[in-house]
């Protein structure tokens, strides 16, 4: 005799395909970035790897930003499933906002790089600052999808399609938000404590 699913059955399994795709995702990109890094510590064995490259500045300000847009993040699904909706709106622009500061501080890094004397590509690149690039620009490809989701949020948001019944694209969104978070601080910690 075959059950029928209830609303409720039926958007609770789809919240968990969802989250299960996403996480399957994260898994995806935890190794690719395994392989980076495992390209990173063999390549240091090379002759004309820098010994003496500092991270620029612009990157450790970068990563309080990014730690402050998984804060912001988190409070917006807190406030939501309270259906505080104008906290929520006013936490999700936060953390765009933070979101797009990230991006400028990364490419300030980079121009800190460049005006140290060491250049990405090209005959005066070094196979340090190829591997910095590459990770760096990798995850900030990642970023820019987690921004282009947090637009369709904050859409969402102000359309009011969020209420403490309904926060399955907050949460998601809070997870892949907390998840590039996580990746950049091991990059960051990785690239400092690698030299």
């Amino acid at each position: 005799m075959a059950t029928t699913m209830t609303a409720e059955e039926h958007k609770s399994r789809t919240a968990r395909s969802y989250k299960l795709l996403l996480l399957f995702a994260m898994i995806s990109m935890i190794m690719m970035f395994a392989g980076l890094t495992s390209a990173f510590v063999v390549s240091k064995s090379r002759a004309d790897w820098l010994k003496d490259f500092q991270l620029p500045t612009a990157f450790y300000f970068s990563t309080a930003v990014i730690i402050g847009c998984s804060i912001t993040f988190h409070l917006a699904k807190k406030a939501i499933q309270k259906d505080n909706q104008k906290a929520t709106t006013s936490l999700l622009l936060a953390t765009l906002a933070l979101g797009i500061l990230f991006v400028v501080l990364q490419f300030m890094g980079f121009g800190q790089i460049i005006d140290s004397g060491y250049y990405f590509t090209g005959a005066e690149s070094s196979i340090t600052t190829t591997f910095l690039y590459i990770v760096t620009v990798v995850h900030l490809l990642h970023l820019a999808g987690g921004l282009i989701a947090l637009f369709i949020i904050i859409y969402k948001q102000l359309k009011h399609k969020y209420n403490s019944n309904q926060t399955l694209g907050i949460e998601l969104g809070a997870m892949y938000w907390h998840f590039l978070d996580l990746l950049w601080i091991y990059l960051f910690l990785f690239l400092f404590f690698f030299e």
